[in-house]
């Protein structure tokens, strides 16, 4: 019976099965990605933690309306990751031979970094004009996540555009679905510009219409970045200079995004070095482990009470 059990228990991929599954999801490991299927009902709350682009990641998946960035795998055909796709596609091989996999997508299971790697993989191996509508069911089959498709030390670049052009290959025009597709997407843009700046990553201004705004995801983990930003707010240095305004966040695949209303009048390159000087003082907050005053306490609760999450 000894024997058995010990074979039973024996650690798979370097994992024991009755440990935590480094997914995050609570679940042992067998019961989770170590079972057939990968557990695809289990919701993946951190799915791109590990990777260094998990920032820029998310706000591609979440607010950047038209962008694209080469991903950094690391074996097999280069392809490009896109906010939007035709039809809201998975996944597409352009015209010219060039292959996208989607971001804003219908997930397929709880952990969008598992889709997202089989999409990536169908797009490995598709042929120019195939475009797959929507990851399919795995079959059993275990691909993996992109966390083990990807060089997890790189960095991402998104290149960002006005419209949609870059759906179909230069000189190409389109038609039928893809056409009224492009139009509506088109319509439903709105101004976005990657605030450029050092120490600043995945920050990116939008103009809303009425007013504009700076959405910033930052890396550090909820329990540690909201009592830094208290100590900030607390001494009236929470905002981007004048013209400014922190409005809230929002949570979005297991990290915090500050958002900051700003002056629409205001250029988005006008809004680099005051970040940049935020970043700072962040980071310096960050750095404090000195317990928070009564009156960062307090302003660490109302930082808590002007949040929403993002589903």
């Amino acid at each position: 019976m000894a024997k058995r059990t010990a074979v039973k228990d024996a650690p798979k991929d370097g994992i024991n099965p009755k440990q935590p599954c480094p997914c995050g999801s609570g679940k042992r490991y067998k019961a989770c990605h170590g079972a057939p299927g990968g557990a695809t009902d289990v919701i993946v709350s951190r799915p791109f933690e590990g990777l260094a682009a998990e920032c820029e990641l998310i706000a591609l998946r979440e607010f950047v309306p038209s962008a694209v960035a080469k991903l950094p795998v690391k074996d097999g055909r280069e392809v490009t990751l896109a906010t939007v796709l035709p039809m809201a596609a998975a996944g597409l091989i352009r015209g010219d031979d060039v292959p996208f996999v989607g971001l804003q997508v219908q997930t397929r299971s709880g952990d969008l970094s598992r889709d997202l790697a089989r999409a990536l993989q169908w797009a490995q191996q598709a042929k120019a004009g195939d475009v797959l509508p929507v990851v399919g069911p795995d079959n059993g089959e275990n691909p993996g996540r992109l966390q083990d498709l990807l060089d997890p030390e790189a960095e991402i670049v998104p290149e960002l555009h006005a419209d949609f052009v870059w759906w179909m290959p230069e000189g190409t025009e389109p038609a039928g679905d893809v056409a009224l597709s492009l139009e509506r997407a088109n319509a439903a843009i709105l101004p976005t510009a990657r605030v450029d700046a050092p120490g600043v990553k995945a920050a990116y201004w939008v103009d809303a219409g009425d007013k504009a705004h700076l959405r910033w995801v930052r890396p550090e983990p909820e329990e540690k970045l909201l009592p830094a930003m208290a100590r900030l707010a607390a001494r009236g240095e929470l905002d981007l200079g004048e013209g400014s305004r922190y409005a809230g966040s929002f949570r979005a695949h297991g990290l915090l995004v500050p958002v900051w209303d700003l002056d629409r009048e205001m250029h988005a390159r006008e809004w680099a070095e005051p970040a940049e000087a935020l970043g700072k003082r962040l980071l310096e907050a960050l750095a404090s482990d000195e317990p928070l005053t009564d009156a960062e306490r307090r302003a660490r609760d109302g930082l808590r009470g002007r949040q929403i999450t993002l589903r």
